[in-house]
């Protein structure tokens, strides 16, 4: 009996013990090296990742790149036949891929593999055939949102504007007007538009949910994922992700510290006066102008804040140890569908902003 008892106590404590590390682990920032959110302060690395544009007569045509700094010197080159993500791109994996070393002295880094070397400059891709003929140059694009700076419509309520309206009570300012993370607005809603603008932090050091991570929850029930995923297949956990219930179309994501948009339509869950769910929430999501979720019905809530309920709900923007920034949020009362086609108010607000591309498209087909 004292044998059993002991063994007992001994097990509670290391149970207990592991109880403790967890919780300790779950406090850790997952990010573990350098954070830049300025393009001035983040160096040679910064100055060549991003999107390319332009033409490989030999390839067949249009070709995109995507180059995304993986440490301190290295990038991986993903090279996309048809263009960028939405604009002619219609795969989740490259057409090719090489990893790039960066000589920070020249900023300039270069990749080799069995049948081509690529060069690369802040402003420029070269592809070259391994005797030197040069195969096609691409342009570095910096491609905005067609609703980027979307100005609030008649009858919306504007909950987060630089340096004007702050509705998020524990939200904190930083850079001298921009939304931090960790916040709640004031305004609760059930039916509702919102336009939202966010922007990651450079982290080439760091990787997958240690990289640019927050996240939008509708109603604080239900998150959008935000997250530095420029270059990735694109998940239900990576940006544009509805956190555990779908994955988006396609990666819209943009490179990091570029300003990105997202448009949601959502039509909250509905329940009995008894307090019985009837049917499920749906959403509609545009990520930087591109439809990603098509009124997808939403089975449950999402793990990390409220619960699902009857009763309208904030809007959270999650804290996951990364400086993500937000700014020109605001919502409007959109009782009805989910769907753009029915309920959508326009979020222009002004003329669309031109994006640089070879193929455009309002919406994207993924294999």
């Amino acid at each position: 009996m004292v044998l059993s008892q002991r063994f007992f106590a001994r097990r509670a404590i290391l149970n207990c013990s592991w109880l403790c590390m967890l919780l300790l682990l779950s406090q850790v920032k997952l990010s573990a090296g350098e954070t830049y959110t300025s393009p001035e302060d983040a160096g040679a690395l910064f100055k060549v990742q991003g999107e390319y544009l332009g033409v490989i007569e030999a390839w067949g045509g249009n070709w995109g790149a995507q180059v995304i700094a993986t440490s301190d010197k290295t990038l991986e080159v993903h090279l996309l036949e048809g263009g960028l993500p939405g604009e002619g791109f219609e795969k989740r994996e490259p057409t090719r891929m090489l990893i790039a070393s960066l000589d920070a002295t020249t900023e300039k880094a270069t990749a080799k593999d069995d049948t081509v070397t690529i060069t690369l400059k802040p402003d420029t891709l070269g592809v070259f055939l391994l005797d030197g003929k040069l195969l096609g140059t691409l342009t570095k694009v910096i491609r905005e949102s067609s609703t980027l700076g979307a100005k609030c419509p008649e009858g919306a309520k504007v909950l987060f504007a630089e340096n004007e309206v702050n509705t998020f009570a524990d939200g904190k300012i930083v850079e001298g007007g921009l939304l931090s993370v960790g916040c709640s607005s004031s305004e609760l809603v059930s039916d509702h538009t919102l336009h939202i603008e966010f922007r990651t932090p450079f982290q080439p050091s760091d990787s997958g949910q240690g990289r640019g991570n927050s996240g939008v929850y509708v109603q604080g029930r239900y998150e959008v994922q935000v997250l530095d995923s420029f270059g990735l297949r694109g998940e239900n956990n990576e940006c544009g992700g509805i956190y555990t219930i779908a994955t988006p179309k396609v990666n819209m994501c943009y490179p990091p510290l570029s300003w990105q948009t997202y448009d949601i339509v959502f039509q909250a869950a509905k329940y009995t006066p008894a307090g019985q769910k009837m049917t499920n929430a749906r959403i509609t999501v545009r990520h930087n102008g591109i439809l990603i979720h098509d009124d997808v019905e939403l089975p449950k809530g999402t793990p990390g804040k409220d619960p699902e309920s009857e009763k309208p709900g904030a809007l959270y923007l999650q804290d996951h140890g990364n400086p993500v920034a937000f700014r020109n949020i605001w919502v409007i009362a959109n009782p009805g569908s989910s769907s753009p086609s029915k309920s959508t108010p326009n979020v222009n607000g002004t003329t669309p902003r031109p994006r640089p591309s070879i193929s455009a498209a309002s919406e994207a087909k993924i294999d």
